[in-house]
């Protein structure tokens, strides 16, 4: 009786993780070159109903994720000209890019509320699907989910074993070393922020096409800040990330089960416990003035190429 109730419980953090994890992933690579993006709230709303218009026209739901993707990786590109380019204040940047985000999609989407499109159902992995236990949480979802089990490690492949993810990091670690270098620090500057934005759209194209099927303005709820703190969290690794995406999730679910069983527990008493956790880890992991494992040209803004 006890794992009838806990199987459904885990197999909806997983879900409730997933478009958590793809935001983190994306914002991970952002900040690892030295951009901190907090518009990571209205990204997702932007790539969610770009994804859904898609998906709605075209009814393919494989066009309307990787549309979001692209979406939203052109909408990071306005963070990117006014902090790479024009040397702008990343914060002030990053929280104009959630307002201008959530602002574009309510008012773009509010006729399509409520209305839905065909998206990704679940589907059960052969042989997999049938371990004990593991089998129903991990191997019974959908196709986004499964995708989102190799991201992490394709994260961590571009970022510690690609010419690429390196001179992105060096970027992100002394930018003017790696100018030194012959490196293009607004570049890579520019390829961390679109790329993270992609991956930033695929979280919110999760949320349209495969946890609701649907779109409701502020569908995000919040995921966004949660993947921004998730960063920190992670320590900058994209397989702390897994960890963190699927906490967050579990509370989420947690609290939506516990509401429906009609129980005097405030939700919101539930969902503050990881953003305790995360200012805990935060404390714990500032030493010398800086943020542990922080790459350490964060939020510093380099001089432009003559």
């Amino acid at each position: 009786m006890i794992l009838e109730m806990i199987v459904p419980l885990l197999a909806a953090t997983v879900q409730s993780g997933t478009p958590i994890l793809l935001a983190t992933l994306g914002e991970i690579i952002t900040e690892k070159g030295g951009v901190l993006n907090l518009g990571v709230e209205g990204m997702m709303l932007v790539g969610a109903l770009g994804g859904f218009l898609v998906c709605q026209q075209t009814g393919s739901p494989w066009l309307g994720f990787v549309a979001a993707g692209a979406v939203t990786a052109l909408f990071s590109g306005v963070h990117a000209l006014v902090c790479v380019n024009f040397m702008g204040n990343q914060v002030v940047s990053g929280l104009a890019l959630t307002i201008l985000g959530t602002g574009v999609a309510n008012f773009l989407g509010t006729p399509f509320i409520g209305q839905e499109a065909p998206g990704f159902d679940g589907f059960s992995v052969p042989l997999l699907s049938d371990i004990p236990f593991l089998g129903r949480v991990l191997f019974s979802q959908d196709a986004l989910v499964y995708i989102s089990y190799f991201l992490p490690l394709l994260v961590f492949v571009f970022l510690s074993r690609t010419k690429w993810g390196l001179r992105l990091r060096a970027v992100g670690e002394h930018p003017e070393a790696a100018k030194s270098a012959g490196i293009s620090v607004p570049g890579y500057r520019w390829l961390g922020t679109m790329l993270g934005g992609f991956l930033v759209g695929l979280g919110g194209a999760y949320l349209s096409l495969a946890y609701t099927h649907m779109w409701t303005s502020d569908l995000s709820g919040g995921r966004g800040w949660i993947a921004v703190a998730l960063v920190i969290f992670a320590f900058w690794r994209p397989f702390r990330a897994i960890g963190g995406a699927y906490l967050f999730g579990g509370i989420m679910a947690f609290q939506l089960r516990v509401q429906a069983m009609g129980t005097d527990l405030p939700s919101s008493f539930l969902l503050m416990l990881p953003y305790v956790l995360t200012i805990v880890v935060l404390v714990l992991s500032y030493k010398k003035g800086r943020i542990y494992a922080a790459p350490a040209g964060l939020g510093v803004n380099a001089e432009p190429e003559e």
